[in-house]
């Protein structure tokens, strides 16, 4: 049976948290982190994986700014 605190609150509770930023924008910042880890690699599998997150990172803010423009219309 999960303990309660003295509000009657479940004691194992999720702690939530707020984005400062947006997800384009993490995603930008975690693009730049991958190219700047892979400017540090030689050429190999590793610094093509970084190189190939950095462009997933950047297709996925492309792609959450096109659904979210305001001229995207559902299908009819």
């Amino acid at each position: 049976m999960p303990k309660h605190n003295e509000n009657g609150a479940s004691a194992m509770q999720r702690r939530r948290f707020k984005d400062t930023l947006t997800f384009p924008d993490r995603m930008a910042k975690e693009a730049k982190r991958f190219r700047q880890e892979a400017e540090s690699k030689r050429p190999g599998q590793e610094r093509d994986d970084l190189l190939r997150k950095a462009r997933q990172a950047e297709t996925a803010a492309h792609i959450d700014q096109w659904v979210s423009s305001p001229g995207l219309k559902p299908p009819e």
